[in-house]
């Protein structure tokens, strides 16, 4: 049979298992994911303030273009009403059939036109309301898109 070396049993050493290394490791971990932890919340946590501020300012201004347009629809229909006060009195003074008629289709030509002018108006107002309406919180989509992209 052979001998054994004092060499040859060297090189059949197993690695010894350091238990503090271990714990140091474990520790950094822990401390690692503990970091990425505070991270991620502190992340969240901005974003669900930005999107509280972007809904507060949402309905702050929903609530600006609806008395908008509530002082937009008084304002038409007291000048209807004031217009159609002002037309029965004129009605009142016509002489012949032909000058009732002629004023009437007059006063429907000039109500149609106001009522152009009015339908203009409202949807200008309306798209208007509609850009300010989503600008707060299309910014915060785009704040936390670029915020994905980066992390």
């Amino acid at each position: 049979m052979t001998k054994t070396t004092q060499k040859e049993t060297e090189a059949l050493e197993f690695p010894t298992f350091d238990a503090t290394k271990a714990n140091e490791q474990f520790r950094a971990f822990a401390e690692k994911s503990t970091e990425q932890t505070k991270e991620i919340y502190a992340r969240m946590k901005a974003g669900a303030e930005d999107a509280q501020k972007a809904f507060e300012q949402t309905f702050e201004t929903a609530k600006t273009a609806g008395n908008e347009f509530t002082s937009k629809s008084i304002a038409a229909m007291r000048e209807g009403a004031e217009a159609n006060l002002a037309h029965l009195e004129a009605l009142a003074g016509a002489r012949s059939l032909a000058d009732l008629i002629e004023m009437q289709s007059s006063f429907l030509r000039k109500r149609m036109e106001v009522a152009v002018d009015q339908m203009k108006e409202f949807q200008v107002t309306s798209q208007k309301s509609v850009e300010t309406l989503s600008k707060p919180m299309k910014d915060v989509f785009e704040k936390a898109f670029k915020e994905v992209r980066v992390a």
